[in-house]
């Protein structure tokens, strides 16, 4: 039985995604994005800001390369992948988010 792993999140891209090729041509399209969040405390309002990499693959990939860039508004419903791996003799783990639907929101599209 799978567990549930679904994420919906909206921000903007902090730079220029980057689009390569695997080495069996398959696309793959890496951003970051920055989700703010306003709160507030018993004297002011707060911001919180998270940034999260996100990666798209295939077609996702290369449609994200053409519309996305930096400053661009994005809707991200995914999954979340921890990626592992040792580093002079440590454990390393980062978390990034696998795009599975995108939707560009509207704002600076690529020149």
């Amino acid at each position: 039985m799978n567990d549930l792993n679904s994420v919906l999140l909206e921000g903007r891209l902090t730079a220029d995604p980057e689009l390569s090729y695997t080495s069996k041509g398959t696309a793959i399209c890496k951003f970051s994005i920055a989700v703010n969040r306003k709160y507030k405390t018993d004297t002011s309002t707060q911001d919180e800001v998270s940034f999260v990499n996100i990666e798209t693959w295939n077609k996702t990939a290369e449609a994200c390369s053409s519309h996305l860039a930096k400053g661009r508004g994005v809707r991200v419903v995914g999954r979340i992948k921890q990626e592992r791996w040792k580093q002079e003799n440590r454990n390393r783990s980062r978390i990034i988010i696998i795009g599975e639907h995108i939707e560009f929101l509207p704002g600076k599209t690529p020149s």
